[in-house]
């Protein structure tokens, strides 16, 4: 008579195993669910959805005219100005800084005002004030050594926050490539610029995926600017969620 084979310990054990797995996925989805729920809420409740976005916040903050030159840069209180009187070393200074007020002090033709001015107005300016009283025909030139009063600051999810000086007007992707570029949990489709505009500070949100794309233009920034990063709440469960329970281990049995 044969008997019948009876069920190896093994082949309890693979049977087992497989419910053992589902149930352990299962929990660690049903772990999931809640943090994304959350971070969808925290999402929609950004502060920063009162702000103009789309064609609204290019109104606020406009991108450079198409064809049109960069805006030159303008000298400022505490920059570091490099004046060159050719053939005349005396009159030249090397490390000149404006003052508070917006002036240099010039050998021969004293106080100039430098705040406002690019660096060949300042050059003209310069120029006009010897060649009427001292030189014929002299030559000076102006460099902005050390820029001061027009710097972007670039703050929230990217990768080095900071202040950064600026030389003419740079755009919302030149700003965040000095920051080494936004991070991996930033939220791309709201990166706000703030700017104090007629003594009142405002702001708009613009979707950097969009600028990236072609789809969207690139916003023009100006001295003083602040650009702050969000947070992408559903990328940063995410990240949490696998740095803390990887998905792999779901497929283990215990």
């Amino acid at each position: 008579m044969i008997l019948p084979a009876s069920p190896t310990k093994s082949g309890r054990t693979a049977q087992s195993a497989a419910p053992a797995a589902r149930h352990i996925g299962a929990r660690r989805g049903s772990r999931l669910l809640p943090l994304l729920a959350m971070a969808g809420a925290t999402a929609c409740g950004s502060p920063r959805a009162g702000l103009p976005h789309g064609a609204q916040a290019y109104a606020v903050i406009p991108a450079p005219a198409p064809g049109s030159t960069r805006n030159q840069y303008r000298i400022g209180p505490l920059d570091t100005l490099a004046i060159a009187v050719f053939q005349e070393p005396d009159l030249s200074q090397r490390d000149l800084q404006v003052d508070a007020s917006g002036n240099v002090l010039m050998p021969l033709i004293g106080v100039v005002q430098a705040s406002g001015k690019t660096a060949h107005q300042l050059s003209a300016d310069i120029a006009q004030q010897l060649g009427t009283r001292y030189l014929a025909d002299p030559q000076v030139t102006v460099t902005v050594t050390t820029s001061v009063s027009q710097q972007v600051t670039v703050e929230g999810n990217v990768t080095m926050p900071g202040v950064y000086e600026i030389t003419g007007a740079p755009t919302l992707l030149e700003a965040l490539a000095r920051a080494r570029s936004p991070t991996r949990v930033a939220r791309l489709q709201e990166v706000v610029v703030f700017r104090v505009i007629r003594g009142r500070r405002t702001g708009a949100v613009f979707d950097v995926t969009a600028i990236r794309n072609g789809k969207a233009p690139d916003p023009e920034l100006l001295g003083g600017d602040v650009v702050v990063v969000g947070f992408d709440a559903v990328k940063g469960a995410f990240r949490d969620f696998l740095t803390t329970a990887p998905l792999v281990n779901a497929f283990q049995a215990f």
